[in-house]
């Protein structure tokens, strides 16, 4: 069961892979910004063992590579291997601190498993690696939210709830579905 209402996160975008890294432009040439776009769109277009076997040769050639281990843990997320994406991005941010995005894709993935106290962390080392990242921002906004629905479902659960609760719950839940 389930604390938390279940999270669609349609907001929640688990990044279009946006690049920090300055030195990365260095090292890509025309090739290898195909490769991306190319992961991309068979993740986009739900072929994602083509995606996966792209990403794997790729990584062959370039095991650091930021960018596409963290495509590598969007294809693992999209297989039902949340775990291993998990420990992928985990590894990032260890690696690369100064990324946004895997602390942001990191807080999705906890925020789905009823992990809110982590996705907050998550998104609040997001926020201190780039402090104008709106999409952790709007996910920062998502996870308030939900936090705030679950405690106003529980208000109106409680005896002699107040009226108030169980209209800002209703208020709320559509929200959340969008």
């Amino acid at each position: 069961m389930r604390t938390f209402p279940p999270l669609t996160f349609a907001s929640i975008r688990c990044l279009t892979v946006q690049l920090c890294l300055a030195g990365l432009a260095l090292l890509g040439s025309a090739a290898q910004a195909d490769v991306y776009n190319d992961v991309e769109r068979m993740i986009r277009n739900g072929q994602l063992e083509r995606a996966l076997q792209a990403s794997l040769a790729h990584l062959q050639k370039s095991p650091q590579d930021p960018q596409m281990r963290l495509l590598g843990s969007r294809i693992l997320d999209a297989q039902g291997k949340s775990d291993e994406a998990m420990g992928l991005l985990q590894s990032l941010t260890v690696e690369f601190p100064e990324l946004p995005e895997p602390h942001n894709n990191l807080a999705v993935i906890y925020a789905r498993a009823g992990r809110m106290q982590e996705a907050l962390e998550s998104l609040e080392k997001a926020l201190l690696a780039r402090p104008d990242y709106a999409v952790a921002l709007e996910n920062l906004g998502d996870l308030h939210l939900s936090l705030a629905l679950h405690a106003y479902q529980r208000a109106s659960r409680a005896p002699a709830p107040p009226a108030s609760a169980l209209r800002k719950a209703n208020t709320l839940a559509p929200l959340l579905r969008r």
